[in-house]
């Protein structure tokens, strides 16, 4: 009894194992998050953390050590009169420590921190753009796979049929009804399917490893595809990333006319300096000496020959560029969409007429399996006639793929 469960319990796990399926927006999932470069949208924030780290240091406490020896080939000498006063030494030492603090830059660091913070935006919607465009590339394999699949399907079924057809060809040599070699040309048949259904394996297995491959996950080649769009709504508004990746440069160099307009703003710094050197401030005591300085300054530049100017006209130029950019992409997008719009509309008509050449097919093939039973004509004619169905029944599964393909590049070209 307790082996009968334990095979019940295995025949259901791989019961559920082999009836694995997924879908094409899965697919699109894995693909944007496991596809290597989606890596680098964490590398540039880390990236971005240590700029802005390094350029938020600007507002604290800068210090230096300075240290120096020198000897001089004169000194100060005084007149006659003060004679009582030692000459200086030719040879001097000296070593500060200074410290500088930024008090007002006018925002500039302010500035430059969202300059960092629109490039690290600019740069991760490039990489989301750069996925994106993985997704037709996943449409290709994912259909393609989807057509072997049921193509699959139609040769078991056709296989089926011969099969059954077989039984009663031999029943029919048997009592002397039928040819005697009427089964080889069935059996022969038989061999091609297999063949034909071999070749499609192949071609599975290797558009599945390819797709396991794009999305860094193991398929089994036993897992099932499934159909996306039965019936799909084309959509309508244009929301391409690229749009928003256009928009993010426009804003970037917004940032960066922010930055540009800080340059020439005064800037208001503190100072202290702590000293020991031979002399000191005292220059008339000639002998090692403490000191120390205190203030503030400012450092402003009145004028820079209209270089800013320059720069903030050309990054005004760039916005120029990046807005024809856009209507450049705009313009291509719509002429691409008009184009699949015309051929999802020419593989429509094509269904219709598949389906109607499939059903006089059906009829052909009905009257043609009668006369094989009344000997009116051989297995070969028959086998033809129903290869012939076989062919136009793939023709209509290629099409209502090949319709579900063009929706769904569609859709991507819309965003």
């Amino acid at each position: 009894m307790k082996q009968l469960i334990l095979i019940l319990l295995l025949s259901i796990g791989w019961s559920s194992f082999a009836q694995q399926n997924i879908t094409l927006e899965e697919c699109y999932d894995l693909v944007t998050e496991n596809y290597p470069l989606a890596k680098q949208s964490k590398l540039l924030e880390a990236q971005n953390k240590l700029d802005t780290e390094v350029i938020s240091t600007s507002k604290l406490p800068q210090l230096s050590l300075d240290a120096q020896a020198t000897y001089q080939s004169d000194v100060i000498e005084f007149p006659l009169a003060m004679s009582g006063i030692e000459p200086l030494n030719k040879d001097q030492y000296r070593a500060t420590v200074s410290v500088n603090q930024l008090i007002y830059n006018g925002g500039a660091t302010a500035a430059s921190l969202d300059l960092k913070s629109a490039q690290l935006k600019t740069k991760q919607k490039q990489v989301e753009v750069s996925l994106y465009e993985l997704k037709q590339q996943i449409n290709q394999l994912y259909f393609s796979v989807l057509l072997a699949q049921e193509s699959q399907l139609l040769l078991k079924a056709k296989k089926a049929q011969l099969e059954a057809k077989l039984k009663e060809v031999q029943s029919g040599i048997k009592y002397g009804v039928m040819l005697p070699a009427s089964d080889k040309v069935l059996k022969m048949e038989l061999l091609k399917i297999k063949q034909q259904f071999n070749e499609l394996e192949s071609n599975k297995i290797t558009l599945v490893e390819t797709l396991s491959s794009l999305i860094n996950k193991p398929l089994n080649t036993e897992i099932s595809f499934k159909s996306p769009l039965v019936e799909t709504q084309l959509q309508t508004e244009l929301a391409r990333p690229e749009l928003d990746l256009f928009q993010l440069k426009k804003e970037e160099i917004e940032n960066s006319e922010r930055v540009l307009s800080k340059q020439n703003v005064p800037k208001l710094l503190g100072f202290a300096t702590v000293g020991y050197g031979n002399p000191g401030l005292n220059m008339l005591d000639n002998s090692f000496q403490t000191f120390y300085t205190v203030g503030v300054k400012l450092n402003w530049n009145v004028f820079d020959w209209n270089a800013n100017k320059k720069q903030r006209a050309s990054l005004a130029i760039n916005k120029d560029i990046i807005d024809n950019e856009t209507d450049i992409f705009k313009l291509n997008t719509n002429i691409a969409l008009n184009q699949q719009q015309k051929e999802i509309d020419k593989i429509k008509t094509f269904i219709i007429s598949d389906q109607e050449i499939i059903n006089l097919r059906k009829v052909v093939l009905k009257s043609s399996d009668s006369q094989l039973r009344n000997g009116v004509i051989t297995a070969s004619a028959y086998i033809t006639e129903l290869t012939n169905l076989y062919e136009d029944e793939n023709t209509l599964v290629k099409h209502k793929i090949q319709l579900q393909l063009a929706k769904a590049n569609y859709n991507v070209i819309k965003g």
